[in-house]
C-alpha cells in the first residue's frame, strides 16, 4: 500500500508533537524530536503498511526518543510560556492549582512511568498496546500504572471532593 506522506504527517503531526511535549516540557526539543521522527518515517515509509500502522510506528518512536532525550540531556522540565494562561483565556473547568499539581506529580514520575501514564490517560492506549508500544511486559505497565497512581493518591491527599473524582 503506497502512502502518502504528507497525509500521515497531517494525521498524526499533533499526536507526535504532543507526546514529546508532555514528556520532556520543551517546547523546542518537542518540536526537534518530531521533526527526527517524521524524516526518520520517511525514510522507511516503503516499510509502513497502512494507516493503522504509520500511528503504531510515530507512536512508538517519539516515545523512545523521549525517553532517550530526557536520558541523555538529564533535562528537569520547567515552566514555559505555554503553560501561562493568555491574559483574554475564560477561566478553565476545574482547579487550576490541582491541574498544576497533578501536572508537577507526573513530571515527577520516573521515565518509563511517566510515558507509561501519558500513553494510558493522554493517548488513550489500553495496557496491552502500551506494552507492545514500549516493548514492556504487560506485568510491568500495570505495575507503573498501579504505582504511579498510588503515588498521585497519597501526594494528592483526596480530602476535596474534587480531588476524589480525579484519583478514582
Amino acid at each position: 500500500m503506497g502512502l502518502e506522506f504528507a497525509q500521515v504527517l497531517a494525521d498524526n503531526q499533533s499526536m507526535v508533537f504532543s507526546l514529546a511535549l508532555r514528556y520532556l516540557r520543551n517546547r523546542e526539543t518537542a518540536e526537534e524530536l518530531a521533526q527526527d521522527v517524521f524524516l526518520q518515517f520517511y525514510r522507511q515509509i516503503d516499510q509502513i503498511e497502512s494507516r493503522a500502522h504509520a500511528t503504531w510506528w510515530l507512536r512508538r518512536a517519539i516515545c523512545h526518543r523521549s525517553i532517550d532525550e530526557m536520558r541523555k540531556r538529564k533535562y528537569r522540565p520547567s515552566i514555559g510560556l505555554e503553560d501561562v494562561p493568555e491574559p483574554s483565556q475564560g477561566a478553565a473547568e476545574g482547579d487550576p492549582f490541582l491541574r498544576g499539581q497533578i501536572r508537577k506529580l507526573i513530571e515527577a514520575l520516573p521515565e518509563k512511568a511517566r510515558m507509561v501514564v501519558l500513553l494510558r490517560y493522554q493517548e488513550d492506549l489500553d495496557p496491552t498496546e502500551i506494552s507492545e508500544m514500549l516493548e514492556m511486559p504487560i506485568s510491568t505497565v500495570k505495575s507503573h500504572l498501579h504505582r504511579s497512581l498510588t503515588a498521585l493518591r497519597r501526594e494528592l491527599k483526596p480530602a476535596d471532593p474534587a480531588v476524589k473524582e480525579v484519583c478514582s
